[in-house]
């Protein structure tokens, strides 16, 4: 009997120390999704459809509107961001990071960063390209390990770390873009369905998960920065302390 109850006790310490283990892995992480409504988020741009069905954001393509964004209600500086996501071969999507729609830029047309999902043979997810303003920031086309993470017609996850000035992406894993830019320091996260010919072609997200880190310095320059740009409230802060 004392064999079986010792046999026991070191099973149970055993699931224990698992689950504090998987509790120290998941500590500062809290999700944007409670898997049943979309509270906290808000729809910019077009009028691709977003619903929420068996736990996952769904977000559908629409003939003849512009680009959608599905967008947390809260805006984000310095964070870790995991999500899962799933697309139809035929739809290119990304998620937007630090990004914005000001009145005062193109009113209030959603711009800032986005980490690219890219279903097509280019094979350019993970690369981060900066929406309605400056294009291509850096893409994996010299990569070819990154080229190949993504898995087409397969769940994938990102991870994306936005600390200070640098920008890491990561797809299954594999990293993919190591980025430094100063442009914009805070800003919304954003799912984006891009405007198609054909209807109902969709995107998935789940298990979105984000962790704010501790604000990091800048060096910005108030000369770098456009009149929209200064308009965020997060720039007073920063160039402050930037001297």
């Amino acid at each position: 009997m004392k064999a079986k109850i010792v046999a026991t006790l070191f099973v149970v310490g055993l699931l224990l120390g698992s689950f504090a283990v998987a509790a120290d892995d998941e500590e500062g992480f809290v999700s944007l999704f409670d898997g049943k409504t979309l509270n906290g988020w808000k729809q910019l741009g077009g009028k691709a459809k977003y619903e929420v069905v068996d736990g996952t954001i769904v977000g559908s393509s629409v003939p003849n509107t512009s680009n959608s964004f599905l967008c947390t209600e809260k805006n984000y500086t310095d964070f870790i961001l995991e999500v899962e996501f799933k697309v139809d071969p035929g739809l290119n999507s990304g998620i937007q990071i630090r990004s914005n729609s000001l009145p005062e830029y193109q009113n209030g047309r959603v711009h800032g960063y986005q980490v690219e999902i890219d279903p097509s043979e280019r094979g350019w997810s993970g690369g981060i390209y900066d929406e309605q303003r400056r294009g291509w920031l850096q893409n994996p086309k010299d990569d070819p390990a990154a080229q190949k993470a993504f898995k087409v017609g397969e769940w994938n996850r990102y991870r994306v770390e936005a600390n200070g000035d640098r920008l890491r992406t990561w797809i299954n894993d594999v990293p993919v873009s190591d980025l430094v830019d100063g442009m914009t320091r805070s800003g919304f996260i954003g799912f984006q369905v891009h405007q198609a010919k054909e209807a109902g072609l969709a995107v998935k997200w789940r298990h979105i998960r984000i962790k704010e880190l501790p604000r990091a310095a800048t060096g910005l320059s108030p000369n770098t920065l456009t009149d929209a740009e200064r308009a965020e409230g997060w720039r007073g802060e920063a160039l402050a302390a930037a001297g």
